[in-house]
């Protein structure tokens, strides 16, 4: 994967909401039950409301509020420090992602934390080393490992069986939901998967460094990732390089307002369309498969 720098700081505003944009609060579950689970964003709360559906005795809080978008850079307010004082357990999405992970254990120090990308194979975040694969807790691993629906069927797997061990009287109940969930998701992998098969077009010119894995899943390239730090000089460029690649589509992100991709497809004739990485949406089981089929009727109309 090649990185292209691109706007510069006069579209530094536009680009806030770039880790996935603002969307509706996941809302809070509750049952008033023994387990008070806190997840730390909406996917996380997606697939750990998936593995504690019906089960009694159980609520599940999201922390960071909607407009949040990726925790890159997330400072805890004081409302998440309340409900995490509160919390039995937080599930996370970890590989960096969460960069107010020590304070959290320095103020709960017994809160048992659940890693939901524990075990699964992370892709590099420096463009020199596409595709090198890291250990679990490398710093410069990327961390948007869910929006691979094989990888959030993983993530809800190890939602299930870390949840068991901390509630052994629920584990089977765990265990059940995430197998049925995790197979919905593989399920919906292989018909995107095949739907995307004959594409003549494979590259994608993206807005935000999260569809790594989605590229890998469906057997497509990032071709260019336009980052919010780069000048005028380079947007030029990127135009420059559209056109001579031939660049016919160009993807942004739920909320984001696209004044680069605007811009550049009004220099280049590409269009721009929307790609979902699934960081903020309703509180529904069926977010993150519904959020995917839209990403498949974008892709097969972006691509032929």
């Amino acid at each position: 994967m090649k990185h292209v720098k691109s706007i510069g700081l006069a579209l530094l505003a536009v680009c806030l909401c770039a880790c996935g944009g603002c969307g509706a609060a996941p809302k809070e579950e509750e049952s008033g039950g023994a387990l008070r689970v806190v997840t730390s964003f909406y996917p996380m709360y997606v697939l750990t409301a998936n593995v504690t559906r019906g089960v009694g005795g159980v609520s599940v809080r999201n922390m960071a509020a909607p407009e949040v978008g990726c925790l890159h850079d997330y400072q805890l307010l004081p409302g998440d420090l309340r409900a995490l004082e509160k919390a039995d357990v937080l599930v996370i999405n970890g590989a960096g992602m969460e960069s107010f992970l020590d304070r959290v254990r320095a103020q709960r120090p017994g809160l048992p934390v659940i890693e939901a990308c524990e075990g699964i194979a992370l892709l590099a975040d420096d463009e020199e080393d596409e595709g090198e694969q890291h250990g679990e807790h490398a710093h410069d691993a990327n961390p948007h490992v869910w929006v691979d629906p094989r990888n959030a069927a993983e993530q809800a797997r190890v939602i299930a069986r870390r949840l068991g061990e901390i509630d052994p009287p629920r584990a089977a109940a765990y265990f059940a939901n995430a197998e049925a969930y995790a197979r919905r998701l593989e399920a919906l992998h292989a018909r995107m998967l095949a739907a995307l098969s004959g594409l003549p077009r494979r590259d994608l010119f993206t807005f935000h460094e999260a569809f790594s894995y989605f590229a890998a899943a469906f057997d497509l390239r990032v071709a260019g990732v336009i980052e919010p730090e780069a000048g005028t000089r380079d947007l030029a460029d990127i135009a420059d390089r559209v056109r001579a690649e031939k660049v016919t589509a160009l993807f942004v992100e739920p909320r984001y307002t696209g004044s680069a991709a605007n811009i550049i497809a009004a220099e280049t004739g590409a269009r721009v369309y929307t790609l979902d990485p699934v960081v903020s949406g309703p509180p529904t089981l069926t977010a993150y498969e519904e959020a995917m089929e839209r990403n498949l009727s974008t892709l097969l109309e972006a691509l032929r």
